[in-house]
């Protein structure tokens, strides 16, 4: 809020009933509280359209928590409310199509953005072009050195297709950055148990398994596609608006 917008809003205060008999101290509480509530609001906005979510309407309020989906909701609440991203932890979100693993991870993203947090979603197929790109360009390290900063990354759709040897090594240099300083969330067709053999190459899957493995968080979802049928009950069995992968 600008000096001008301050003063228009002190000028309103004057015209409501029962500010005449608030103090100078009680008026100037309420526009400070105004202007903090103001920023907050502005911050969130900028942090949600920075973090490019797939679902940035997720929230983790709306979660389906049926027994058959295999979702504790005390499990996500205590999750999303500790520490998980001040302290560098990954979370690692596994089960088949449709089961809602993108949803998750997008809701617990956007929760980090109400807390304050920057987050950054990315899915894995794709970047691996966008990084052959950018090392073209000559603007991966850049890209790379802006990337460490995020507090949470997202990698939706990890393991799915072959990558080469560049991508490897790159996603090798994501994940060390953000090794139990920064948190990263992984979403997976592939049960973590063949992850290593997706990656390739030995040495480059034990050190990056290693530095996502070191503190993290398991959610296995189950059930039946949230997306059978791609009716409106289906696509809202998750969130109430669309499961997400």
């Amino acid at each position: 809020m600008n000096p001008h917008e301050l003063a228009l809003e002190a000028g309103e205060q004057l015209t409501q009933s029962g500010m005449a008999g608030m103090s100078f101290e009680e008026r100037l509480a309420l526009l400070i509280d105004r202007e903090v509530h103001y920023r907050t609001d502005r911050r969130l906005v900028r942090l949600l359209k920075q973090a490019h979510l797939k679902y940035p309407q997720a929230a983790i309020e709306d979660i389906n928590v049926r027994p058959s989906r295999g979702i504790d909701r005390s499990v996500v609440m205590s999750l999303a409310l500790g520490d998980w991203v001040s302290s560098g932890h990954s979370i690692l979100i596994t089960g088949a199509t449709g089961s809602g693993k993108s949803w998750l991870a997008c809701a617990l993203a956007q929760y980090a953005c109400r807390r304050g947090f920057s987050a950054t979603y990315l899915r894995v197929p794709r970047l691996q072009e966008e990084l052959r790109v950018m090392h073209g360009s000559g603007t991966f390290v850049k890209w790379l050195m802006q990337l460490a900063k995020t507090d949470v990354l997202v990698l939706d759709d990890w393991g799915m297709g072959a990558i080469d040897s560049a991508t490897r090594s790159d996603l090798l240099e994501i994940i060390d950055d953000r090794s139990a300083t920064r948190a990263t969330i992984l979403t997976s067709q592939l049960p973590i148990e063949h992850w290593h053999a997706w990656i390739g190459d030995a040495t480059i899957a034990d050190a990056l398994l290693d530095r996502v493995m070191q503190r993290h968080h398991r959610f296995t979802l189950t059930g039946e596609s949230l997306r059978r049928g791609k009716t409106k009950e289906a696509q809202s069995e998750v969130s109430g608006t669309d499961p997400g992968e």
